[in-house]
């Protein structure tokens, strides 16, 4: 395995998650918002699940996103 090779395909991996991650967010919250579904000012449950079925992998990820 290639130490460099394999940091920088974690890396863009992460990098690709992360951009659109926030996009999917920020749209949620928009439209919810727009719809009057929630007021702006929530904390919001958060969860992420990483799955690698060639390595047997998933693993979840908890947590919050303050709007104010």
């Amino acid at each position: 395995m290639n130490e460099e090779t394999f940091n920088l395909g974690i890396r863009k991996f992460l990098k690709m998650v992360g951009v659109n991650s926030q996009r999917e967010i920020e749209q949620a919250v928009a439209k919810a918002i727009a719809e009057g579904r929630i007021a702006g000012t929530e904390s919001l449950a958060t969860a992420v699940t990483l799955q690698i079925p060639a390595l047997g992998v998933e693993a979840r990820f908890d947590g919050k996103i303050d709007l104010e």
